[in-house]
């Protein structure tokens, strides 16, 4: 049985770490460990460590490091995904963090769209952040993660087109009814993609502008109109599975599929 998993806070010195907070709490109180008993430990950007508990009571729970754990090939990512996610329902919204999450996704970019049910005031913000970081670490533990995806705090569409990097970007519309998903990566060698979901009510007109200015890809998903949650989660395991898995590509570099 795989060991479970915790995150560090700070990476280990000498050979040893003390867990605080709600990691040791689950530790402790949840699966009440034993000294000695094993698990893994991981600080969010790739590394994993195995290690054994020392010390629970009464000093703070300490865990003795054995060393690190050797990733294979296919613990590696290969592409990085970003979804920009539109503000949606509260239950809906914290669904796609924790699903996504485990399919892989590299960064989330929360985005404040103009038909956004969900708003999220300014003295609100901070809560609601460490709430959903909660979601995505419990997740990737879950889904024996070695690295936790980036969630950015709400902006508007102008701010995230200006800073936004990756080779692809695509914006999922309802209104496009050609170019497919697979059109796009037929004719594409980018190692990183990054799509737009949008709100239940979908994009404003102004929005739509500010995608054309910026040179963003409308695409669809198939004939039927997905809810948001539905099209983030399909559209991350979509690109997921046809860049990574299927990353062959012949002599002109185009992408095989």
């Amino acid at each position: 049985m795989p060991l479970r998993r915790f995150l560090l806070s700070f990476p280990p010195e000498a050979d040893k770490v003390i867990l605080s907070g709600d990691e040791a709490h689950h530790l402790t109180h949840v699966l009440r460990v034993k000294p000695g008993d094993s698990i893994e430990l991981i600080d969010g950007a790739g590394k994993i460590w195995r290690g054994d508990v020392a010390v629970i009571f009464p000093s703070p729970l300490t865990v003795t490091i054995d060393g690190l754990v050797e990733l294979t090939p296919t613990n590696i990512t290969v592409v990085r995904l970003v979804l920009v996610q539109s503000l949606c329902k509260a239950e809906k919204l914290e669904w796609i963090l924790e699903k996504t999450t485990e399919l892989g996704i590299a960064e989330i970019r929360l985005l404040a769209a103009d038909r956004s049910v969900l708003k999220v005031p300014e003295q609100k913000a901070q809560a609601k952040l460490d709430r959903w970081n909660k979601i995505i670490v419990a997740a990737a533990k879950q889904s024996r993660r070695s690295t936790l995806p980036v969630l950015h705090p709400p902006a508007d569409c102008q701010t995230i087109c200006e800073s936004l990097e990756a080779d692809l970007k695509l914006v999922l519309f309802e209104g496009e009814k050609r170019l497919s998903l697979r059109d796009v990566l037929r004719r594409s060698t980018g190692r990183s993609a990054a799509f737009w979901v949008g709100p239940e009510g979908g994009w404003s007109p102004e929005e739509q502008q500010i995608f054309c200015t910026h040179k963003l890809e409308q695409i669809t998903l198939g004939e039927n109109i997905l809810r948001t949650e539905t099209a983030a989660i399909v559209g991350t395991a979509l690109l997921k599975y046809e860049l990574e898995n299927l990353n062959l590509t012949d002599e002109s570099g185009q992408l095989e599929l």
